[in-house]
């Protein structure tokens, strides 16, 4: 694998994220048709995020598991609609960031309220601090001039990972297990995908300053 391929690992497959994008490339087309404003698409994939931590606080995994797929798709699709209509704008783009970090707020902290009785609560927290800093140090770093998509743990794959934990916990009958495993790869992984976007700034500053050299 070279060293460009590596940087770029996620753990999605790129077929998988290649077709999923196609798919929402074309669904997206009638809603640009029907004017839908992107940030009301964003609006509602935070709504569904809500809609997760109130479930998973609920003990109700299968609508937890059902909204968590809503949501994915929402935030997919505000974006492609904003593309496809010529829409995108800095105010948009800071109102979907921010409404996804809401989200995902919210889905860590109905999961945290699940396991409030066990370790799984300060774990659940651990996660949602790893997510939050795979998003500051994006956000940082591009602040900063550096393009930082880095990392094989982003959006995509903390919701797919809570998605499949769900559904595998449901279909096992053993729920806590399940997620507690998704949620362990979602902090591991979380603060690893942190850790090389700082290191990424670094390395790109370095191969600039020799550049100038």
């Amino acid at each position: 694998m070279s060293p460009e391929a590596n940087k770029n690992f996620r753990l999605l497959p790129a077929s998988w994220i290649d077709t999923t994008l196609g798919i929402a490339d074309r669904v997206s087309r009638p809603l640009v048709r029907l004017n839908i404003s992107p940030n009301v698409l964003s609006v509602l994939g935070l709504l569904a995020g809500v809609a997760v931590g109130v479930f998973y606080a609920l003990d109700h995994p299968a609508p937890a598991a059902a909204f968590i797929l809503v949501c994915g798709i929402f935030d997919i699709l505000d974006g492609k609609v904003a593309a496809n209509a010529g829409r995108r704008s800095l105010f948009g783009a800071v109102v979907d960031s921010s409404l996804d970090r809401y989200s995902e707020f919210f889905m860590l902290m109905g999961l945290a309220y699940h396991f409030r009785q066990g370790w799984g609560l300060w774990l659940t927290f651990f996660a949602f601090l790893g997510s939050s800093m795979v998003s500051y140090t994006r956000a940082r770093a591009e602040g900063l001039g550096v393009d930082c998509q880095v990392g094989p743990m982003q959006r995509a794959e903390r919701l797919l990972l809570l998605f499949i934990g769900t559904v595998a916990g449901i279909v096992f009958r053993a729920l806590d297990p399940a997620l507690l495993a998704a949620v362990v790869i979602i902090a591991v992984v979380s603060h690893f995908t942190a850790v090389q976007r700082i290191f990424h700034v670094r390395k790109v500053e370095r191969d600039r300053t020799s550049k100038e050299i």
